[in-house]
């Protein structure tokens, strides 16, 4: 087992939550080929980790672009072109950790001897040579990569996702932070956005947390979130003119760069937040119609979920749009727990 390939094409949140995986195997087998296809954008969230050889870009946009607007030929020849690349690296095993139809046909596609589908469903399972199903802790984070990796004979260790800050993007964040009159260490990050409204904590009480958390802690708010944020972020910043607004202004590392030298990060269910536990800083994570994980595995990451009997509900909400879940769960109850987190860090 010389040459792995292990397909996670996205979300940024998941691909966080396995991130551990490269290196159970390369711990396992210290002179394997570790390659990772993923989607465009996400993929420089894995070009700095030292356990990874190689990531391979799958442009599913480009794909399903082409076969809207029927151009059928040109996509078949795209499908062929990835084949012939993939080929030419001779996976021995391929990891499809979707289970989905898409990410099997990838898999299939790596012509690997060996394809192993985690959970695999949607007819994806016809395509492996081997299926393993979703197991472990389930309230753990990352819990269903580290069982597949114990199946495998990997060495799961304690398989706590992991990012690696790239010194480029360092270097960027540090200059925008700077400007701003910030320090390592000098501000807390707040990732209030996500691409599902129901994960959403309100604005109004983002607006109340944020003067409240810089009088207790002397921590500056620091909002971070994609361009589509950028007019939520300015509502939320208004609250407060010490509230620093970086949505849109960092690309995936450079947020990797920024969550790696904040002092505390409180965030929604989205993959920002989970970079505050791969990185190992104090985080909060405020969970409602969602709840991926209770156990961060650290003692410095903490998570807010009331656990109510319509929770969660995922993408079938049934309360209205009134978000009880959501609503419930003060400013307050945020502030205590982002203390707690902060004093856990100091004895770390």
């Amino acid at each position: 087992m010389t040459r792995i390939l292990i397909i996670r094409t996205s979300a940024i949140g998941d691909v966080v939550f396995a991130s551990a995986l490269p290196g159970a195997i390369r711990r396992a087998h210290p002179d394997a080929h570790i390659a990772w296809l993923v989607e465009p954008g996400i993929h420089e969230l894995l070009l700095a980790d030292p356990d990874i050889d190689e990531v391979i870009t799958w442009p599913k946009a480009e794909w399903v672009k082409l076969w809207k607007s029927g151009q059928r030929l040109e996509l078949l020849g795209r499908v062929r072109a990835l084949r012939r690349e993939l080929h030419a690296r001779r996976f021995d095993m391929a990891l499809d950790l979707q289970g989905l139809l898409k990410s099997g046909f990838l898999t299939w596609l790596s012509g690997a001897r060996r394809r192993v589908g985690l959970g695999s469903k949607e007819g994806s399972q016809l395509l492996m040579s081997e299926v393993i199903p979703r197991g472990g802790e389930k309230a753990r984070i990352g819990s269903e990569y580290k069982y597949l990796a114990e199946q495998l004979g990997f060495d799961a260790g304690d398989f706590l996702p992991t990012l690696t800050v790239a010194p480029a993007a360092e270097a960027s964040v540090l200059g925008k932070l700077t400007a701003h009159g910030l320090a390592t260490g000098g501000y807390a990050v707040l990732a209030p956005f996500t691409t599902r409204p129901q994960k959403h904590w309100f604005e109004d009480a983002w607006q109340a947390l944020a003067p409240q958390l810089i009088d207790a802690t002397g921590l500056v708010p620091v909002i971070l979130g994609g361009p589509a944020d950028a007019e939520a972020a300015a509502r939320i910043a208004a609250a407060d003119p010490r509230i620093v607004n970086l949505a849109g202004q960092t690309r995936l590392p450079e947020a990797v760069a920024a969550i790696a030298h904040s002092a505390l990060l409180i965030g929604v269910d989205t993959g920002l937040t989970h970079m505050g536990t791969a990185l190992a800083r104090p985080t909060v994570a405020i969970f409602g119609s969602t709840c991926p994980y209770q156990d961060t595995g650290r003692p410095t990451g903490s998570v807010i979920w009331l656990g109510l009997e319509c929770s969660p509900c995922r993408r079938r909400p049934t309360c209205g749009g009134k978000f009880t879940c959501l609503r419930d769960i003060t400013p307050a109850m945020v502030l205590e727990r982002a203390r707690a987190m902060l004093a856990a860090g100091e004895g770390v």
